[in-house]
């Protein structure tokens, strides 16, 4: 084996080389074009689940406080009930 097939086997095994490296990043490209692809789909879904919870919310949120000021009204009526009812006596 003389310089001349020894330079042609090691620019062949390199060509090779390169061949296999290049098959290897197309592989990773597409599994991360994938997962990109999940990722995306995910963001999509949350974001259309937050507006609905956003909604929800804004629609309760002003039945909140209607429902603490009647709670109020009641625990003052409930109270005046309670006292004309049952008149606490202070002799022991």
């Amino acid at each position: 084996m003389d310089k001349t097939d020894f330079a042609f086997w090691l620019t062949l095994t390199g060509t090779l080389c390169w061949v296999v490296c290049f098959w290897w990043m197309y592989r990773i490209s597409t599994k991360q074009n994938a997962l990109l692809d999940q990722l995306h789909a995910q963001g999509k879904r949350i974001e259309k689940l937050s507006k609905v919870e956003h909604d929800l919310i804004k629609e309760v949120h002003p039945q909140v406080g209607e429902i603490k000021e009647g709670m109020d009204t009641m625990v003052a009526a409930v109270k005046e009930n309670a006292e004309n009812n049952f008149p606490v006596s202070k002799d022991k």
